[in-house]
């Protein structure tokens, strides 16, 4: 009855969310634009569907992904875990190398699984006439969320101040902005944006709390968050590097066909 209470109330609040979309978007139709819905029977029943699977998926949250980022947090920074010989030893940043391992892993596995992303991918490539690579695109921006939420867990270890690796991630951003593709800049932009969605940001904020809670010093305000600007930031350095990379390798080939025709 709990479980059925719970996810009854996730309903609610999911429709109050997802209602003022819907009439907002159904005003501008009808109201501004003067047209028709076409299919309006399939556009509601969608609508029905998102608030279902939305509530759903609160629900996952609160049950599975919550918890078990939390876990592995305490799991891997655990005294028995880190020296299991010696549990009196001091720790240092090197002793944490199992939860770099695992931030890396979980950043890039839930980035591949972004549905926002993957809706992205799949535009740019029409778009660019299939010149950006789906497959590319979803790597590199798994990579930079992969390297930014390990990143950004050795910096809650250390208890450094986050503001400066971000000013280092933007001096870097701006540096390859001069560089980098013209096309590919406002969609590295934008690649930030998209790891920000319903996969990665829960287990992403559940293990830098889990993470913050368990490291001896740490405070959960103020260390526990701020894994997701690591995850936004980095993707936008991979996404341009990756182009950088596309486009010395096409040079590359179109000089050495050049040489070889003369």
């Amino acid at each position: 009855m709990s479980l059925l209470n719970e996810l009854l109330q996730t309903l609610l609040l999911t429709m109050r969310d997802v209602v003022p979309i819907a009439v907002i978007l159904f005003g501008f139709q009808l109201g501004v634009l003067k047209r028709p819905i076409a299919n309006w029977r399939k556009v509601l029943l969608g609508f029905v569907y998102v608030i279902i699977g939305l509530s759903f998926f609160l629900v996952g949250l609160e049950m599975a992904l919550f918890p078990l980022g939390q876990s592995m947090a305490t799991q891997l920074t655990s005294v028995s875990f880190l020296h299991p010989n010696d549990l009196a030893a001091p720790f240092i940043w090197q002793d944490y190398i199992w939860v770099y391992i695992f931030a890396a892993a979980i950043g890039f596995s839930t980035t591949i699984a972004e549905p926002s992303l993957i809706a992205v991918a799949i535009k740019a490539s029409e778009v660019s006439g299939g010149t950006i690579s789906i497959q590319g695109l979803r790597m590199s921006v798994a990579f930079g969320v992969a390297i930014g939420i390990a990143l950004g867990c050795f910096r809650i270890v250390v208890g450094s101040p986050i503001h400066y690796y971000i000013m280092a991630g933007y001096v870097v951003v701006v540096i390859q902005t001069f560089y980098a593709p013209k096309m590919i800049i406002p969609l590295a932009y934008d690649s930030g944006g998209v790891t920000t969605s319903t996969v990665t940001v829960p287990l992403v904020a559940a293990l830098g709390l889990g993470l913050a809670t368990n490291v001896e010093g740490r405070n959960p305000l103020i260390d526990g968050f701020g894994l997701i600007a690591f995850a936004s930031l980095f993707p936008i350095i991979t996404v341009m590097g990756y182009a950088q990379i596309v486009e010395f390798l096409s040079n590359r080939k179109s000089l050495k066909e050049h040489q070889d025709a003369l």
